[in-house]
């Protein structure tokens, strides 16, 4: 792991142990040294997809982190907003900012401590990425799903071609419907460094 984090450092993560230590190290930064500096616009790409679609509370936000997709939906109106993450840490920031409900450590790759069916949406950001979380995860989200629930999540374009998400989603025909995948810049026009460039996927659906 790189004595400062940093988005190269966390595409090349291996193991959960190491993205709890990443993240704890980046935990009180994140927001100014890499979110705000960067141009950091994927939160508010996911958070406006799910508002555009007629999403609604209650929602749980995968992979909460500091708490920047919350942030966003409650601008939006929308709520109750809970929110899970592997870092305690990040969470810990996300609490600051008084917009969740229940915050909890969790390992969307498992089964959370979650009822089946409990939320109305589901929304992510930066989490489906590169050294990450794959598409196996997408089968704990399709469970939180109340029926005719909506989950919207960013997906690394690089990652989701790399990883098969196409395969996967496929393979959810009998769980899911009124599936779309939307291109989007990770980062805001005008971003100056070496991912100013970088693309995801916004995939959206609901559960049958």
């Amino acid at each position: 792991m790189p004595d400062k984090p940093d988005l190269d450092g966390a595409y090349a993560l291996a193991s959960q142990d190491a993205i709890r230590d990443l993240y704890a190290d980046w935990a009180d930064s994140y927001d100014a040294a890499f979110a705000a500096a960067r141009g950091y616009a994927l939160h508010s790409h996911v958070a406006a997809a799910f508002v555009a679609r007629g999403g609604s509370g209650p929602v749980l936000d995968v992979g909460a982190g500091t708490g920047l997709v919350g942030e966003v939906l409650v601008e939006h109106g929308v709520g109750p907003v809970d929110g899970m993450d592997l870092s305690q840490e990040m969470l810990t920031v996300a609490a600051g900012k008084g917009v969740y409900g229940r915050l909890f450590a969790g390992d969307i790759l498992g089964t959370l401590d979650v009822s089946v069916g409990a939320y109305q949406g589901v929304v992510s950001a930066g989490t489906f990425t590169l050294g990450h979380v794959g598409p196996d995860a997408l089968l704990e989200v399709v469970r939180v799903l109340a029926p005719g629930g909506l989950a919207c999540l960013s997906v690394n374009a690089s990652h989701w071609e790399a990883a098969g998400f196409g395969a996967v989603m496929a393979g959810l025909a009998g769980q899911v419907a009124d599936v779309q995948e939307r291109a989007c810049r990770i980062y805001a026009e005008g971003a100056e460094h070496d991912h100013a460039e970088d693309r995801g996927v916004i995939l959206s659906f609901r559960r049958l």
